[in-house]
Parts: structure tokens; C-alpha cells; sequence
């Protein structure tokens, strides 16, 4: 940390590169890492996981080895599990994580009771609707359409889905098997994480914990991003009194850091690496394109208007395309549409990753095909 003209001493500088690597590191993304698929959860705090398969994609991007089973045998077995949390959208995460957090978010979970969805349900007892929801999805867990339904014959002057809302942000819902396994379909179904760990939701844990590890998944972050992954706000309050290393950017943007954390040398190489829809690589950071991963131009390619986050692929650490797979007829093809040119060794890098991805992805198809498009 160098003096500046008065003799204080200044942050040290991070550029865009610094950063790129240093969450590459953090996300296991510079190479495949030995952790199991349960340490691996636990150390990413949370993958978001609005649909069923984007953490195995995520997870066999980040580790050596992963097999589907590994994650479903953690689902089956109650060790991690799929529930609203940051931003009060879906997660999988370790179950212990899903007691000590899912109070420390309640507030971002209430919000929906303080806009329209309160206004409708001005005449519902709260806490006598959220009793009733708790009973039934303990009873057996239910779809919400089936939760919406039992709740409206007890009020029938509000909406289900309003009702659903309120449970939703009172209760600790989470999605039971087989929701969550590969290659099983059927609607989700909830109970409450007490009812399907056997153990009370802890409200012990504090919010300095949860930005520790968010750092050590995440960082280095300004405050503005740990309240963007969270949802919460006020964590500037919590953040100065935690002892954490300074940086700002290139354009002078504060960030902050667990002092211990690797920061990887810029010039670090960095692997293809192929990034499933709803990353939450991409997803933790208030503002996406200068943290690190994508350029300004392509936001609206990967973010699309009605809140699908693309799959994406990474060249040098960096958004450079979109992909998808499609089957039919045994034959399984992984398109990657590139935003832009990349080298020889680069595009020979994508097909022999995107070979080993069908492999992953399509196991029983016949024909398996890579095309840069």
C-alpha cells in the first residue's frame, strides 16, 4: 500500500484482470478442484438454481471427478437443499447453511408483504395464515398450487397465490426430492427445512459470518455487491468493523476482502470453461460488466428481458459466448454461439471441453457434436 503526496497510505489498485482472476480462483473456475460436491457447495454459499439442472453443470465445470449422482445423493440424503434465500430466489445449499441463513434473509424474504401482495391480504391474520401453511406442507409437502388451494378454503376473500406468497415469506420452503434430481421432472413440492432436517432454524449465526464467506466465495466486493447477492441492506455497517483489506479499482471504486484470500497474478492463464444458466458467477455482483466477466455489449445478450440468465462460455476468463444443447434422435450437439473471433487454440479448446461437457451432459446419446458457430 503505497503513501500518497500527503504520506497516508492508499489502497493498493486492482484492474480488471486482477479481479477476473481473483474470482475465477474464488469460484474454482482456473481449475477443477479436488473438493467433494458437498465441500464445494458449502464453499460457493449458495448456487442459484431456479431450474433443476444448472448446479450440476456448475459443479462438474468446477471439480475433478463430479458425477450427477453425487449431487443427487446429497439431495436424497438432506445434506444440501433447494430453497428461497438471496434476493429471495432459488438456492441449493449445504443444509447447515439453510438454518443459519435462511433467518439472517428474512427481512429480503418479508419484502413481498410490504408491497401489493400486503396491500391484498390486508384482511388475512398473518400469523394465523402462516400456522396454517407450516401445518399443511408438514402434513405432506405440497405443490403450490395444492398449498394455494387447502389456504383459500380457510380464506376465501384472498387470492391463492397471494397466500402462497405469505407462506412462502414466513416459512422456510424447501423443494423436496425429487425435485432437484437428475433427470426427473415433476413440479416442486415444499415442506419446511425444520420438518425435512429435524433440527430448529438457527438464529445465532450474524451477518459479519455472511459476508466472510461471501468473500471468500466472491471477493474482493464493494458493499453495494454484498447487498446485491444478499438482498439485504445496511451492510456498509457491518463491513467497517470487520478488520477486512482495502482495494479500489482502476476508477477508484472501494473494495474490500478477507486479508488471507488469494488474489491470483493477473497473467494467470485461465481455461475454457463452460458456465450454466443462472451462474451464480455472474449473478453476485452489483454491477456485472465492469466485475470482471462480460463486456458491456454482450449484457443484453446473456440477460434477457424476462429474467433468464444464458448459459455462457468463458475464453482468458471472460464472457465470449452462448451455448446450449441440442437432442434429438440419439444425437446429442453442443452449439456455442461466440460473440467474437477467438484463436485457433482457443476454439480447439472449446471443442475438446464441449466434447467432455456432452459427455457429462448426454451420456446415452449415440452421436455426440461440438459446433462454433
Amino acid at each position: 500500500m503505497p503513501p500518497d503526496g500527503k504520506g497516508l497510505l492508499m489502497p493498493e489498485v486492482l484492474g480488471l484482470r486482477a479481479l477476473n482472476r481473483a474470482t475465477l480462483e474464488r469460484q474454482l473456475l482456473l481449475r477443477r478442484s479436488p473438493l467433494t460436491a458437498l465441500e464445494a457447495v458449502r464453499h460457493l454459499y449458495g448456487m442459484q438454481a431456479q431450474a433443476p439442472d444448472p448446479p450440476y453443470v456448475g459443479l462438474w465445470s468446477r471439480l475433478a471427478g463430479f458425477t450427477h449422482e453425487e449431487l443427487s445423493g446429497l439431495l436424497r440424503e438432506r445434506r444440501v437443499v433447494r430453497l428461497a434465500l438471496m434476493r429471495s430466489t432459488i438456492h441449493l445449499v449445504a443444509a447447515e447453511d439453510c438454518l443459519v441463513l435462511r433467518p439472517l434473509l428474512r427481512p429480503v424474504l418479508d419484502r413481498v408483504l410490504r408491497g401489493p401482495v400486503g396491500r391484498r391480504l390486508a384482511g388475512v391474520d398473518v400469523e394465523a395464515a402462516e400456522a396454517a401453511g407450516r401445518a399443511l406442507v408438514e402434513e405432506r409437502p405440497l405443490t403450490f398450487a395444492e398449498l394455494g388451494r387447502l389456504l383459500e378454503e380457510r380464506w376465501p376473500e384472498a387470492a391463492a397465490a397471494d397466500l402462497v406468497h405469505l407462506v412462502r415469506a414466513r416459512v422456510a420452503l424447501v423443494q423436496v426430492p425429487p425435485r432437484g434430481i437428475w433427470g426427473v421432472g415433476g413440479k416442486p413440492a415444499h415442506t419446511s427445512a425444520e420438518a425435512w432436517l429435524g433440527r430448529p432454524l438457527d438464529g445465532r449465526g450474524g451477518p459479519a459470518e455472511m459476508v466472510r464467506r461471501y468473500l471468500a466465495a466472491y471477493g474482493p466486493a464493494t458493499v453495494m455487491d454484498l447487498q446485491q447477492w444478499s438482498g439485504l441492506t445496511r451492510l456498509g455497517e457491518v463491513v467497517e468493523g470487520m478488520g477486512l483489506r482495502s482495494f479500489v479499482t482502476g476508477d477508484g471504486v472501494r473494495l474490500v476482502d478477507l486479508p488471507e484470500a488469494p488474489r491470483p497474478d493477473p497473467d494467470v492463464p485461465a481455461p475454457v470453461r463452460y458456465l450454466a444458466e443462472f451462474d451464480n458467477t455472474l449473478l453476485s455482483f452489483a454491477e456485472r460488466t465492469r466485475v470482471r466477466m462480460m463486456a458491456d455489449a454482450y449484457r443484453g445478450r446473456v440477460f434477457t428481458v424476462n429474467g433468464i440468465i444464458r448459459a455462457t462460455v468463458l475464453v482468458d476468463g471472460f464472457v465470449r459466448g452462448l451455448w446450449a444443447v441440442r437432442s434429438a434422435r440419439g444425437k446429442a450437439v453442443l452449439e456455442v454461439d461466440l460473440f467474437e473471433p477467438v484463436a485457433a487454440a482457443e476454439r480447439a479448446a472449446l471443442e475438446e471441453e464441449g466434447m467432455r461437457m456432452l459427455d457429462f451432459m448426454a451420456p446415452a446419446a449415440a452421436v455426440r457434436e461440438v459446433r462454433l458457430l
